[in-house]
């Protein structure tokens, strides 16, 4: 139908099919035909090669560069990888990559390594070609039992090559047995489960089915021990202790297997359970539960779960444990907390001192970046802020002699700036600036106080009663900020267009303090405490719920989008915001200098009657919509900045984290690396130490 043939978008597999397309005579064939197919490859992603290779080549040989093997190793090693496999490991992918076999990788050999690791099945593609010793694109039996032979060293427990299992998985191919791509992969995925059968049963010399505990210990360091943390590899041999006879079962050895073959499935089964359990803790019987009810099967045995609150409770299976409890299984980096404290142990006393100043310092961290997040909230919404107050005490005071002064919130705005123009919007920003920082500065540091000592260190979970206290907490002490800073600024709002009307020159914030007095600061502090503590008890735990419960932050790691902690952050302060707006506009009338033919106020009892009095129930929430207006993008704005700082500048002297950071829930890595970081670990599953010895 056409003159020529169309490149196939896939590259063939080899398998021993009889349907398959003959396989290619070497792999110098197969690599030019994977460099053809990086033709197809996006410009900038070749750039993005080029980068890497130009950074890391430093071996210069006749004026064009390349890579050895430690160069090779910078290029393609994740970095900070979450696995426990050391990044010289990594040199063992270099046998592949190298395909000249002169040490060296040139551009081209790097970009068809790059280009392999784009398949989707580049992990068991490198596997598979480290086996092809002949680059026949088939692997014989000699050729399969020479390099696995050449990597497991001699004091690994031998494998019978020679088993039914093995002939199970060769085809023929000119009468001689062979391996195809496919038949490989499938015989390395069930290899681990082979070889752990064949050496419980040459470590079994009676015969009775009972292997001794260092025995298990050997089996699984050599076929898993890149799988499990330090912790667990010293407590293996306590698994002799879930049955009696101080022996290990070969049903303890395949369940314990299991385990960790589905380590991702027992990792996502925990994170689920222990995020819906009340108290974040879960016992065994949670454990099966949730897995029955999140899996069409019950991939779990009772004996499997015994096996997973062994380790995690370190030899305690029956107590409820929280997630950390889980990291030393789930994390095969996970380190003891305890460890360096106990190698040098130190006095009370200074231990107390130390952390004082701890404590001193992480409250001035948090004090500082809430200041800077306080500030550039307020910045956002001050536009909004003064056309508020503009409009709520026209609002409110509806005893006033003369006109209103704005028909509606536009009207406020297009007054506001013919007479005073742009600065009119931010008159008053100065004072707010200096007050606003010290404001949400010891809001959020009181609140994050009260939380860190409240909250469980294992579960990071807290009571909502001790959420409310932290959050009152919180906005009772901003008081002592707020007040002064409040009544300079409503002043300084609202004699703006009054002195436009009456002729008159607007008074700065100097003149209004020494008016005042500093008794005068904190004239309506009652009103002010009526409606910052409710504000913030209900603000803070509405935030903390509204991220968690959802936008469901930390569930398998998730972390949150700057959309979604600004909608949980502005979601949070509509009720807070309204629900003490009363309180609010007593303050309001109380700070406020009261002109002829307004109602004056003697406190805060008096200022509730006569508004009540005089102008109803109603009149305590006017204003009410403007103020979530303000309150809510001020505070959402304000928590994300808080948020972001904490993340992008974070505390220099933290300790050990509580958080369990696998594979599962790190960041987005790039796929290359991860193929990569897969292909090395099917080969490691041969054994721990495979590609060391072979060079």
């Amino acid at each position: 139908m056409f003159p020529f043939t169309l490149p196939r978008i896939f590259p063939t597999l080899f398998c021993d099919s009889a349907e398959a397309p003959p396989a290619p005579a070497s792999r110098a064939a197969s690599a030019l035909n994977t460099v053809k197919s990086a033709m197809a490859v996006p410009e900038s992603e070749l750039k993005r090669w080029r980068r890497t290779f130009d950074t890391n080549a430093q071996t210069v040989v006749e004026g064009q560069k390349f890579l050895n093997s430690e160069q090779f190793v910078n290029a393609i090693a994740p970095k900070g990888d979450l696995s426990k496999i050391g990044r010289a490991q990594f040199a063992t992918l270099f046998r592949v990559a190298d395909t000249s076999k002169r040490g060296l990788l040139s551009w081209d050999d790097f970009v068809v390594f790059e280009t392999i690791l784009k398949r989707p099945d580049a992990d068991y593609w490198i596997a598979f070609q480290y086996f092809d010793v002949d680059e026949s694109g088939t692997i014989s039996y000699d050729e399969f039992k020479n390099v696995f032979n050449a990597n497991i060293g001699p004091t690994a427990i031998p494998f019978d090559f020679d088993c039914d299992w093995v002939k199970l998985y060769l085809g023929k191919k000119n009468g001689a047995h062979v391996l195809g791509y496919n038949e490989f992969t499938q015989l390395m995925k069930g290899l681990q489960g082979e070889r752990l059968r064949q050496a419980f049963k040459y470590l079994d010399k009676d015969q009775d089915g009972y292997i001794r505990p260092e025995q298990f210990k050997q089996i699984i360091l050599d076929i898993a021990g890149h799988k499990l943390s330090d912790a667990v590899i010293e407590r293996l041999p306590t698994l002799t202790t879930l049955s009696p006879g101080g022996r290990i079962s070969y049903s303890e050895v395949i369940a314990f297997y299991n385990v960790i073959r589905e380590m991702d499935m027992v990792e996502r089964i925990i994170r689920e359970a222990t995020a819906k359990s009340k108290d974040g803790r879960i016992d065994q019987s949670d454990f099966l539960n949730h897995c029955v009810s999140s899996t069409r099967y019950s991939l779990f045995t009772p004996m499997e779960a015994s096996i997973v609150f062994h380790f995690a409770g370190r030899g305690n299976p029956t107590q409820r444990l929280a997630l950390v409890d889980f990291a030393q299984l789930l994390d095969p980096r996970w380190k003891a907390p305890s460890e360096a404290v106990e190698t040098k142990p130190a006095s009370s006393s200074s231990s107390s001192v130390t952390s004082v100043l701890h404590e001193f310092a992480h409250s001035a961290y948090n004090f500082g970046l809430g200041g800077v997040a306080g500030g550039f909230g307020a910045t956002i919404v001050y536009p909004i802020d003064l056309g508020e107050h503009h409009l709520l005490m026209q609002n409110q005071r509806s005893t006033v002699v003369g006109q209103l002064l704005y028909k509606n919130s536009l009207d406020c705005v297009r007054k506001v700036f013919r007479n005073e123009g742009l600065i009119g919007f931010y008159r008053g920003l100065g004072p707010q600036l200096i007050g606003v920082a010290p404001e949400k500065a010891i809001k959020l540091t009181v609140n994050d106080f009260i939380r860190a000592r409240a909250m469980d260190p294992d579960t990071g979970r807290i009571s909502l009663g001790w959420e409310l206290v932290a959050g009152g907490t919180a906005g009772g002490c901003q008081v002592i900020f707020t007040n002064p800073l409040e009544i300079v600024k409503i002043r300084l709002q609202v004699q703006g267009e009054a002195a436009k009307l009456e002729g008159a020159v607007p008074k700065g914030a100097v003149h209004i303090i020494r008016q005042l007095g500093l008794l005068g600061l904190y004239k309506g502090a009652s009103a002010c405490l009526l409606r910052d503590i409710p504000f913030s008890a209900i603000y803070f735990p509405a935030y903390w719920h509204l991220k968690k419960d959802l936008f469901n932050e930390g569930y398998n790691g998730k972390q949150l989008s700057f959309l979604e902690t600004l909608t949980a952050a502005a979601a949070a302060g509509m009720p807070a915001a309204y629900f003490t707006t009363p309180a609010d506009v007593v303050k309001t009338r109380l700070q406020v200098e009261a002109r002829k033919g307004q109602t004056h106020y003697k406190g805060l009892a008096d200022a509730f009657v006569k508004i009540y009095r005089e102008e109803g129930f109603k009149a305590f929430f006017k204003g009410g919509p403007a103020r979530i207006i303000r309150s809510s993008p001020q505070f959402g704005f304000t928590l994300v900045a808080y948020e972001y700082l904490h993340k992008y500048v974070p505390y220099p002297f933290n300790g050990t984290s509580r958080e369990v950071e696998t594979s599962l829930t790190s960041q987005r890595e790039d796929m290359a690396q991860v193929r990569a970081r897969n292909a090395l670990r099917i080969l490691l599953d041969v054994h721990g130490d495979f590609g060391r010895r072979s060079g």
